[in-house]
């Protein structure tokens, strides 16, 4: 506990909006609830147990419902479980009857109501933001049609396509984007020097095509000029409207993807070649039938290549404004990556209709935020001049992160973790482990120990082996993430070693006052040993507390500054 109180890093997250002291909070409350519900093991099915269970799954569903690292106490809990359970299945004093309703009783606490509150808690998140805004692109145009003021909700507009019309295409992948063009060109050495063609999230003017006829330059916006509809296996051609330039691929290969074609904007003002037309297909329908906005599933074949236009899902770099590549694949495989559905639908010769028929079901809606929240999440990228880390900087506190303030008038605000109860934390892994190995040659070898130092051997062994477990749970995945990682993601497995730290020296100065008598000498030692961490911990707060509170004056790195002694790594930048 004083290991945390006294962490300016701790300290620092509770003090800004952030996830992160939210995710400890509930993270800290499942491990509490475990081990309480552990210690009323001798007394199963009592209201303790009923408490402490239910409490375990009401604290995972919490964890999980601020962030996804809440799943690895989620696993952690749930090795918990199946070892206690394992441990039952051994006990031959207990009826198979009474062993499932053990079982029953986990999976009620720890399955059915942590879900029940996840789900409900997204249930009320879907009711009460229920507006339109900007990230309504990443979604469906179904998900997106529930949002009070998108442009599909309660949407009234043309049922079927009609050449003429100016229309906006939405990938069915998710998140896959709008097909979108700009007046920026493909960079030299990345296929043909021509105009980008990109999917991109967020609606947009850039987003707008005009249908027309791969043979004909006939102006279709001519009120007086009939109505011809698109149908299945037309040939069409697809100019965009802010640049006037049709939609083209070729045989230059896409610019991430490979074995894929680049597609462009090409030609002036409509007029281009045979590598703009495209053979629109809707799923599951015949020849001649008429396609619908928003509910025709669409694939659009090159008709001299015979690829098919789809987002690969890879983000382009800044020269293509980090949108999505879209490119044009010689793989025949349906996927949602290769299919479109027509969104927007403006052709004043079209009578408009009511189309309320997208509205989804809860499940779809839950299934789909997800989706777009972790393809959001892996995809993140660090923006210019971010401080970023890796992993192993973590646990030795090797760089803090700047959270306010910029010049020497400014009070400025520092992440670091308190470095003495950081490096207190890291030797004491390596001491735990030492520990751990002593303690079980000793048992295995059937050394006779104390009543006292037996019960100190399971305590390490059991009470330090969770929480190392979950020490290695919350830290080691990070090694394996693809996305951009910042300092604070290891303040979760900082918990972890700051009970371990707890567990381990408390049994070590228990161990050295064992070897002493009398008790009165034995106590003094254990308090000593005790006082004498809390208050190296204690100082080292009172020295680093500027960090969390506001730093003024000149940078550390000045011999001036009140904290230039304090800089004991060259990598700090307060």
């Amino acid at each position: 506990a004083v290991c945390l109180f006294a962490d300016t890093g701790c300290i620092t997250l509770s003090q800004y909006i952030l996830l992160d002291p939210i995710l400890m909070f509930f993270l800290m409350g499942a491990v509490l609830s475990m081990v309480k519900c552990n210690s009323c093991a001798d007394r199963p099915f009592s209201a303790s147990w009923w408490f402490w269970l239910s409490l375990t799954g009401v604290s995972l569903a919490g964890a999980m419902g601020v962030k996804f690292v809440g799943l690895f106490v989620v696993l952690l809990v749930g090795l918990n479980t199946i070892y206690d359970l394992w441990d039952l299945l051994g006990n031959l004093s207990l009826s198979l009857v009474m062993f499932g309703k053990h079982l029953l009783a986990r999976v009620l606490c720890l399955i059915v109501l942590p879900l029940a509150l996840y789900m409900a808690v997204f249930a009320v998140h879907f009711a009460v933001l229920n507006r339109s805004g900007p990230g309504d692109g990443f979604f469906s145009s179904a998900f997106q049609s529930q949002l009070i003021g998108n442009n599909l909700h309660n949407v009234s507009i043309p049922e079927h396509l009609a050449y003429g019309s100016v229309v906006t295409m939405k990938n069915l992948r998710m998140a896959g984007g709008y097909l979108h063009s700009h007046w920026h060109l493909y960079p030299e050495g990345i296929g043909a020097r021509q105009q980008q063609v990109t999917a991109y999230l967020h609606k947009d003017l850039n987003n707008l095509w005009i249908i027309k006829k791969h043979d004909s330059d006939t102006d279709l916006s001519d009120p007086s000029s009939p109505v011809e509809f698109v149908r299945h296996g037309d040939i069409i051609r697809l100019e965009h409207k802010e640049t006037s330039r049709n939609l083209h691929s070729h045989q230059h290969e896409a610019p991430l993807t490979r074995k894929h074609f680049q597609v462009t904007g090409y030609g002036i003002n409509g007029t281009g070649d045979s590598n703009d037309f495209w053979r629109i297909e809707v799923v599951g329908r015949r020849t001649g039938e008429l396609i619908k906005v928003l509910r025709s599933q669409v694939r659009l074949t090159h008709v001299a290549t015979g690829c098919i236009l789809g987002s690969s899902g890879k983000t382009l770099p800044k020269w293509g404004w980090e949108q999505v590549e879209v490119t044009c694949t010689p793989y025949l495989k349906e996927t949602p990556n290769s299919l479109w559905n027509f969104e927007d639908h403006i052709n004043p010769k079209l009578p408009n209709i009511s189309l309320d028929v997208l509205k989804p079901s809860f499940a779809e809606i839950l299934l789909e935020s997800h989706m777009v929240m972790i393809r959001g999440n892996s995809g993140l990228k660090p923006k210019d001049n971010e401080v970023t880390s890796k992993p192993w900087h973590w646990p030795i506190n090797y760089q803090g992160l700047r959270f306010s303030g910029v010049n020497e008038t400014d009070y400025r605000v520092y992440l670091l973790g308190n470095p003495v109860i950081w490096w207190l934390n890291l030797v004491t892994i390596g001491l735990y482990l030492l520990i751990t190995v002593a303690t079980a040659v000793a048992l295995k070898r059937g050394v006779q120990l104390t009543s006292e130092l037996k019960e100190l051997s399971r305590v390490v062994l059991r009470a330090g082996g969770q929480i190392t477990l979950g020490w290695l749970l919350h830290y080691l995945p990070f090694f394996m993430m693809g996305r951009v990682l910042y300092f604070h993601h290891y303040f979760p497995a900082m918990l972890f070693s700051s009970m371990l730290t707890g567990i381990t020296w408390d049994a070590l100065l228990k161990f050295c006052a064992g070897l002493l008598s009398p008790s009165t000498t034995a106590r003094k030692v254990y308090g000593g040993g005790f006082l004498a961490l809390v208050l190296l911990i204690l100082y080292s707060f009172y020295l680093f507390h500027p960090l969390s509170y506001g730093m003024i004056g000149p940078l550390a790195s000045n011999p001036s500054s009140p904290m230039a002694g304090l800089r004991w790594m060259d990598s700090w930048e307060f």
